[in-house]
């Protein structure tokens, strides 16, 4: 059977999608959508992947009317975590079983939730 080789791409609707996407680049490091096609868009580091559909009453995501929520893999959360504070931007930790890693989450200027994650070493 043919398979997926990952994921290419995560696309959502914005308000103002150049403001956000001016966002995630000085918050979280991720560029932009490349202007032509002589550039090379995002390139994420090797490493897992969670492919997860949830139960639609869950309230993993917040909002009871969220229907998805971003993971970013991060080397190391608390710098992450400082970093982002240092910036304005409101972090919460999540208590989560240490085996699968250690998490946090904040949320961009327009609501949608991110969950930054460290897996273990």
């Amino acid at each position: 059977m043919e398979r997926v080789t990952g994921i290419g791409g995560v696309f959502f609707r914005a308000t103002n999608p150049e403001n956000l996407s001016k966002w995630y680049l000085e918050n979280l490091g991720v560029d932009p959508v490349p202007s032509g096609h002589e550039q090379l868009p995002w390139m994420q580091e090797a490493g897992p992947t969670v492919f997860a559909p949830f139960e639609r009453d869950t309230d993993y995501f917040g909002k009871d009317t969220q229907g998805w929520m971003i993971n970013f893999r991060v080397r190391d959360l608390a710098t992450m975590v400082a970093q982002l504070q240092d910036a304005g931007i409101a972090v919460s930790m999540v208590d989560a079983d240490l085996a699968i890693g250690r998490f946090a989450r904040l949320h961009d200027p327009e609501g949608n939730p991110i969950e930054l994650w460290e897996p273990p070493v």
